[in-house]
């Protein structure tokens, strides 16, 4: 059973990674993402980027939760859906077995719909030379 005080602690960290995130200041001639107060319980000061385009390491709430060393971690912050869960699991298995009949049928049923064109020079191409 999780200490109610460290539940606090957690939600008390979503908000200032939310308003973190939320009152950035975005550079648009760097586009970089920068800081503009201190968030000591996040270890970011001001100033600080936050966010960039090239060749930047982006701050993870993951590893913030374990400088703080809550027990766990895992049940704050959902896995990351491209590394497993629920959402990888609808969006590899569930769509593709959905969609898979529905674009067979569409695929069957243009393929019935395509238009014979006549042949231009009785089939031998669009090239206007002989060859003898």
């Amino acid at each position: 059973m999780e200490d109610p005080t460290h539940k606090e602690f957690a939600e008390e960290l979503k908000e200032h990674w939310k308003t973190l995130w939320r009152e950035r200041i975005d550079d648009k001639v760097r586009a970089e993402g920068i800081a503009n107060q201190d968030y000591s319980m996040l270890f970011v000061e001001k100033g600080t980027v936050i966010f960039a385009t090239r060749d930047f390491k982006p701050l993870n709430f993951r590893n913030i939760l374990e400088q703080h060393k809550l027990v766990d971690a895992n049940r704050v912050i959902p896995p990351n859906p491209y590394v497993g869960g629920w959402r990888k699991f609808i969006r590899t298995v569930v769509t593709s077995q959905r969609f898979s009949n529905r674009i067979k049928e569409t695929r069957q049923y243009l393929d019935s719909k395509k238009r014979q064109h006549h042949l231009k020079k009785g089939g031998r191409g669009w090239l206007h030379f002989q060859v003898r």
